[in-house]
């Protein structure tokens, strides 16, 4: 039998007029309908409701079980980063641009949310990489990341050398801009302009997509998502290097760091409506050609 939601979090894009207003539809279906409602700081100060429930994502996670989000895939990612650890259902309202990740359209929100606290919704979990920089064998910085993490310079077109070693075996040493380490949820978002595979979401598959490598033989390779990988930053690199988590969380590192990057312990719970199709997904977003007959 399917959960019943009924302490819901509203987590939202601040200062944009569609998000502004998809919040505020919500927000009144929500308390409507008797939910109890928890808004996260920044959205508060836009509703500006009296009586308002108001609190930070920590807390959200904490007592919600269903959090909806409402923006595009930047916001999703940043709260399921937060979100992932307290096994909270997530859902997003799509007012940003490709939308992988946030599948309610702003236009159908009340009879698609009627659907989901009816029970009619489909469960998905999507797993997390963590990030680990260690100096000296000492960590120095970690986070999470549910699309990827990218390993590159800190300045625009410059190349960097380092080595990669999958579970201890050496794979190769690579000169070139740098290189992502990305999810299935991610496979369709900066590592497919990499040139990177598109992933089912259920695989339990990872991949590494080298960014413009010094040499015609590099080419993307699938891992099982429970492999270790280290990368080691060659001591030659004379300039400060980063690796991004989901292009919002930067990581510093230096010339001889180790980075190490494993499946992170906790999933993300997204929760989509029953009509969610991931190939219509695809259709939808990348232009591809419908049915012929």
């Amino acid at each position: 039998m399917q959960e019943r939601f009924k302490t819901i979090g509203l987590i939202g894009k601040p200062n944009h007029q569609g998000a502004n207003e998809s919040l505020r539809a919500i927000y009144d279906y929500l308390t409507s309908h008797q939910f109890r409602v928890l808004v996260e700081q920044r959205v508060a100060l836009e509703l500006d409701q009296d009586g308002a429930e108001v609190m930070d994502l920590v807390s959200i996670g904490k007592q919600a079980d269903l959090a909806i989000v409402v923006g595009g895939d930047g916001n999703m990612l940043g709260a399921a980063r937060v979100l992932s650890r307290f096994n909270v259902g997530v859902v997003g309202v799509n007012r940003g641009n490709l939308g992988f990740l946030t599948d309610i359209h702003p236009d159908n929100i009340e009879t698609q949310l009627d659907d989901i606290f009816a029970g009619n919704y489909v469960t998905e979990q999507r797993f997390l990489l963590e990030v680990e920089v260690y100096r000296h064998d000492q960590l120095k910085s970690s986070n999470a990341a549910v699309n990827e993490a990218v390993v590159h310079h800190s300045e625009v077109a410059h190349m960097m050398e380092f080595e990669v070693h999958v579970d201890e075996q050496f794979v190769f040493s690579q000169r070139s801009d740098g290189l992502i380490i990305a999810t299935p949820t991610g496979s369709t978002a900066y590592s497919l302009s990499g040139g990177g595979p598109i992933l089912m979401p259920n695989l339990d598959a990872l991949t590494l997509v080298p960014m413009f490598p010094h040499t015609l033989s590099s080419r993307p390779i699938v891992l099982d998502a429970n492999s270790e990988i280290r990368l080691v930053i060659s001591q030659d690199n004379t300039e400060t290097l980063q690796v991004s988590c989901d292009g919002h969380v930067v990581l510093s590192v230096l010339p001889g760091d180790e980075i190490r990057i494993r499946k992170n312990p906790y999933t993300l719970r997204l929760i989509h409506p029953k009509s969610y199709n991931y190939f219509s997904v695809l259709r939808a977003k990348l232009g591809w050609g419908s049915k012929l007959y």
